[in-house]
C-alpha cells in the first residue's frame, strides 16, 4: 500500500482518537476503508461514554459501515495496533488490510494478523504514540482496564 495514503487514511482514526479524548474516553480511532478508497466507516472507542466493554475503535468502525456484501479488499485503519478481540474481528470478516498509526505503546495482534495473510501497513507515527503515551501516564487504571491487564 502507498505511503501517502496511509498516511492521509491515517488522519481520520486520528481524528476520531481524538475526538473520544475530549469525550473523556481512551484516544483510540479507527476507520474502514473499502477496496475502492471510499470511506465505509469510522468510529473511536467507546467503551468510558457507554459503559459497554465492546466498543472498541475498530468494532466502532466496522459497526458504522454497516452489513457489506464482503470485505475483502478492505482497509481497517487503527491509530493503535489492534488488541486481540479485535484482530479476531479482521480475519473473522477477512478484512484484508490493517494500518497501523503505531505499535510502541501496546504491541497487539498485528503480527498475528500478518502471519495469517493481512497485509499490516505499521507506521510509526509519533502524533499516535505521543497521544496514547500522555494518555496512559495520565490515566494508568483506565488504560489498563482496557487492555485487560
Amino acid at each position: 500500500m502507498d505511503h501517502a495514503r496511509a498516511r492521509a487514511w491515517l488522519a481520520t482514526a486520528v481524528a476520531e482518537a481524538r475526538a473520544g479524548l475530549a469525550e473523556g474516553g481512551i484516544p483510540i480511532g479507527a476507520a474502514l476503508y473499502g477496496a475502492d478508497g471510499t470511506l465505509l466507516g469510522r468510529g473511536h472507542n467507546r467503551r468510558v461514554q457507554d459503559g459497554d466493554p465492546s466498543t472498541h475503535a475498530e468494532t466502532a468502525a466496522f459497526r458504522a459501515a454497516g452489513r457489506q456484501r464482503s470485505y475483502r479488499g478492505t482497509t481497517m485503519v487503527t491509530t493503535l495496533s489492534p488488541c486481540w478481540y479485535c484482530s479476531g474481528l479482521v480475519r473473522q470478516f477477512g478484512i484484508s488490510r490493517v494500518v497501523v498509526g503505531e505499535a510502541a505503546t501496546f504491541h497487539g495482534g498485528h503480527d498475528w494478523l500478518a502471519e495469517h495473510g493481512v497485509e499490516i501497513v505499521l507506521l510509526d507515527d509519533p502524533e499516535c504514540v505521543e497521544l496514547m503515551r500522555a494518555f496512559i501516564k495520565d490515566n494508568p487504571d483506565l488504560w489498563n482496564e482496557d487492555i485487560g491487564e
